[in-house]
């Protein structure tokens, strides 16, 4: 369900599995058919493209979906699948805002669905020495945890509004957010209306490895940011400058995230694949973790994990691997066994839930806002409750009260 390059790329390495049949291909935009069916084609599998993913729901010989949409169309594509009985593999962010993602883990929990989530980073081998690692308190007593997303992005080119391409189910494509105009170059991951953000959509895999490695901590008590739209001044409406700090129990998470450094870097494949360890100062998306004995700096997607002491020497360290197919693998297991997945709906929640809140505190011109996870709402400045969920669904895409 959706062919973009993520969809694309996991319908091949579900395809490559020999305990996996691929029986549909689905994109609102039929043009987006003829790449993916190539790509499960070359292991053999005989798909059908369809543009309304309700055939799949329908199927009863089908098991589970794979949700590579982008972000408005995660929670309630999949409470739809776990109501006709499908395990779900949603991407990240998982939901849209936070009263989605609980109505997700509602409906995993009411119809006994596994519903994993898209972080993959969690079903890497390296990362649960990590996670021994600060929980043993060999790093000392840990206060502060830095979560970094800074790098480069160009701006969107939007050109005027225009028909919908022949082939294109819009109607369909902005499903439960407003139809707004077909504008070709305006990128959908910029607009708050589909999504939580790029700089939301791309950092939650170290928020979600962050708090992953300090146990899977709940809710934070409090969220502050300072931003906005800074730089990239381009139509678009969500930030392209997020700074946030989250206070935790035992820890303060300070996160920062651009899109204007162009001297930060991606991990490169090459150290993800291999023995090597990435640039610390200059990685784009590593963690921090820092401890009264020691540091650690944490990469994702392979990136690996060094220990520094107060010498500034490395004293411990793994190289890393991609945790993908890993991640696919225990998705399936749990399938079969119906025991919980590394990336669980709830932890997904509690990872996305950061996202969601440096984004409402931004929206509330980034004033410090004190949360309650128990009810997961704002008490002292209920105003910023608005922000929790869509002011309004189109109809018939309407995320019920009662999964």
């Amino acid at each position: 369900m959706g062919l973009g390059g993520r969809g694309t790329g996991l319908a091949g390495m579900f395809a490559e599995r020999p305990d996996v049949r691929i029986k549909y291909l689905c994109d609102p935009d039929q043009r987006r058919h003829a790449q993916a069916r190539r790509v499960v084609e070359a292991h053999g599998h005989k798909a059908e493209c369809i543009q309304d993913f309700r055939r799949m729901l329908e199927d009863r010989e089908v098991d589970a979906v794979v949700n590579a949409t982008p972000d408005h169309w995660h929670g309630l594509g999949t409470v739809l699948a776990c109501q006709a009985g499908k395990h779900v593999y949603v991407e990240k962010p998982m939901a849209h805002n936070v009263w989605e993602g609980r109505k997700m883990i509602e409906a995993a929990r009411k119809y006994n669905r596994v519903v994993t989530v898209g972080t993959q980073t969690r079903s890497a081998p390296y990362v649960q020495p990590a996670r021994d690692l600060v929980r043993s308190g060999k790093l000392g007593e840990v206060r502060l945890v830095r979560v970094y997303n800074l790098m480069q992005h160009s701006p969107q080119r939007m050109g005027p509004e225009e028909p919908v391409p022949q082939g294109f189910d819009y109607d369909m494509w902005c499903g439960p957010a407003a139809r707004l105009p077909y504008v070709p170059g305006r990128y959908w991951l910029n607009m708050a209306e589909f999504s939580c953000g790029p700089i939301p959509g791309d950092a939650v895999h170290q928020l979600d490895l962050a708090r992953f490695v300090m146990g899977d901590p709940p809710a934070p008590r409090s969220v502050s940011h300072c931003g906005g739209i800074l730089v990239l001044r381009d139509g678009r409406d969500t930030p392209d400058t997020q700074f946030a700090m989250f206070e935790y129990d035992s820890f303060t998470l300070m996160f920062q995230g651009a899109l204007w450094t162009p001297y930060m870097k991606k991990i490169p494949i090459s150290i993800r694949e291999g023995d090597q360890f990435p640039d610390w100062p200059f990685c784009a998306t590593k963690i921090e973790i820092l401890g009264t004995k020691d540091c650690m700096y944490l990469g994702r997607h392979g990136g690996g994990w060094q220990v520094y002491d107060e010498n500034n020497k490395v004293i411990a360290e793994s190289p890393g691997r991609p945790g993908d197919r890993p991640h696919l693998d225990n998705f399936l297991q749990c399938i079969r066994s119906g025991k919980l997945p590394n990336a669980d709906v709830e932890q997904g929640h509690h990872s996305t839930l950061l996202c969601h809140l440096a984004n409402i505190s931004w929206r509330m011109e980034n004033a410090k806002l004190i949360f309650d996870g128990a009810t997961e709402s704002f008490p002292k400045t209920p105003e910023a409750n608005r922000f929790l969920k869509r002011t309004a669904y189109r109809a018939p895409w309407v995320m019920p009260d009662q999964v």
